[in-house]
């Protein structure tokens, strides 16, 4: 797991209040993108659970004594959700994902994989996929299961991949 590089907003007690002015409100909800997506992507995380999130280092400074209230934490995955980084796991939108790419960048990057490395017309387990050797250096190693599965059906849909269950095992094939 690479070190989380904190922004100097972290540092900056107002970071954690919401702000009232709209224009210092939209710059404070972009830098928490950056950081929350750099804090996932570094961390290798995918879900988030609203209640639990104020615990969190990413979300709770202990330093400075903040922590960001949980409609802040709300708003910034709303924000998410809207750029294709987070997608609410309930309708209360209490349990997110949380994609530092978005699904059809994830997509991107798997089919890219396949084709470099000559993996089409082949089957490959998700094990393989986010845990083998040959993935290793890649930024889908690590990735969660269910993040996965929702990048490989984009390419279902766009018929370059199928999704195989075999025994107690889940693939997929690269077309």
């Amino acid at each position: 797991m690479a070190a989380v590089e904190w922004p100097w907003q972290y540092s900056f007690p107002p970071f954690f209040t919401i702000q009232p002015h709209n224009e210092t409100r939209a710059k404070q909800i972009a830098a928490w993108r950056s950081l929350v997506l750099d804090y996932y992507r570094a961390t290798k995380q995918s879900t988030l659970d609203v209640a639990e999130a104020q615990r969190s280092e990413l979300f709770n400074n202990s330093s400075i004594k903040r922590k960001l209230p949980q409609e802040g934490i709300i708003m910034i995955l709303e924000d998410l959700a809207r750029t294709g980084n987070a997608e609410a796991l309930d309708k209360q939108k209490r349990r997110w994902l949380v994609y530092w790419h978005t699904l059809d960048e994830w997509a991107n990057i798997l089919y890219s994989w396949a084709q470099n490395s000559g993996m089409t017309n082949t089957v490959c387990t998700f094990y393989e996929l986010v845990e083998g050797d040959s993935t290793a250096d890649e930024d889908f190693h690590g990735l969660d299961t269910e993040v996965l599965v929702k990048a490989l059906q984009k390419l279902e849909g766009r018929g370059k991949a199928e999704v195989i269950m075999f025994d107690d095992n889940q693939g997929v094939k690269f077309f």
